[in-house]
């Protein structure tokens, strides 16, 4: 008895591990299909951006340059008015998720707070901004109206708040136990200091999540300088490099149609998606390891 109940408890595991080869092995084919999916469109931008257009226009591009040059990325970087975009752009960024993050968690910690007078009335009004707004001509009037517009922070400040991102950062604070507060108030700390000294350092997943969030946000964000900033000199790069696809902002006569010109024509649109996305690409592993488990703890309390 005890023989045939060893032997299929040792039949069982031999299937098991059988199933588990067999699952990882279809988990590593469907990962890398995965992988190889999402990687691809990028390199093809790359490629694009490298490649001449010729090579281009007849669709000989797939992954690797055909013809390689760098003619497009020279002009591109040879213009003083990228460089300085790119120079504005990271301003902006800087200064904008650093005030979203403050702003963020001093809206975020004490709505963590069920004991709060007033909770629920003031996450019912957050959370009625997700759904409704004043709309576009009203936003452009109240902006005007603070003379905003033409400075960083006409920029900054229509973006400056998210009322997802409030949502997730609460949730996780939610979920810090409150005896460790407690703990640090019979220390002598005041609420500030609580939250600076023990709930933030406990709260780096969706701080670095929300700290990716906001930035690659700013980053990309060209419709307020659209909006907002008529002076060339203070365009973000994305607004600069929609204005080179769109054509508004070429320099050049209307009769110059050198072979420069016309490669820069043909892949100034893969050139440029380069460029932006370079930054972020560099930055984005240095947090990735705080990212899913920001978005899970932030969001499972909610």
């Amino acid at each position: 008895m005890v023989a045939s109940k060893t032997q299929s408890l040792k039949a069982m595991r031999v299937r098991e591990e059988r199933s588990y080869k067999i699952f990882r092995a279809f988990n590593t084919v469907i990962m890398t299909l995965v992988c190889a999916v999402m990687l691809y469109p990028f390199l093809y931008l790359v490629a694009q951006s490298l490649s001449s257009e010729e090579a281009i226009m007849q669709g000989q591009v797939s992954i690797l340059p055909v013809h390689f040059n760098v003619a497009t990325y020279v002009s591109v970087l040879k213009k003083g008015d990228f460089l300085f975009s790119y120079k504005n752009t990271l301003v902006y960024t800087i200064i904008g998720t650093a005030a979203s993050m403050v702003f963020s968690c001093l809206i975020a910690y004490p709505l963590s707070k069920t004991k709060l007078w007033g909770n629920n009335i003031i996450m019912k009004m957050l959370i009625f901004t997700m759904y409704f707004g004043g709309g576009l001509i009203p936003n452009y009037i109240l902006i005007q109206r603070l003379h905003l517009v033409n400075h960083v922070a006409g920029f900054i400040i229509p973006s400056l708040l998210s009322t997802y991102y409030i949502i997730l950062m609460k949730s996780f604070f939610s979920s810090i136990p409150s005896s460790l507060e407690e703990a640090g108030q019979i220390d002598g700390l005041s609420p500030m200091g609580t939250l600076i000294y023990i709930v933030l350092p406990l709260s780096m997943p969706i701080l670095a999540t929300m700290l990716l969030f906001n930035a690659v946000g700013y980053w990309n964000n060209w419709y307020n300088a659209f909006l907002y900033l008529d002076k060339k000199d203070m365009w973000p790069v994305a607004y600069y490099l929609r204005t080179i696809i769109s054509g508004a902002s070429t320099s050049a006569d209307p009769g110059d149609v050198s072979a420069e010109k016309m490669q820069i024509a043909a892949n100034i649109k893969s050139c440029s998606m380069v460029l932006m996305a370079l930054p972020i690409i560099c930055i984005y592993p240095t947090i990735q390891k705080y990212y899913v488990q920001g978005m899970m703890l932030g969001g499972v309390k909610e």
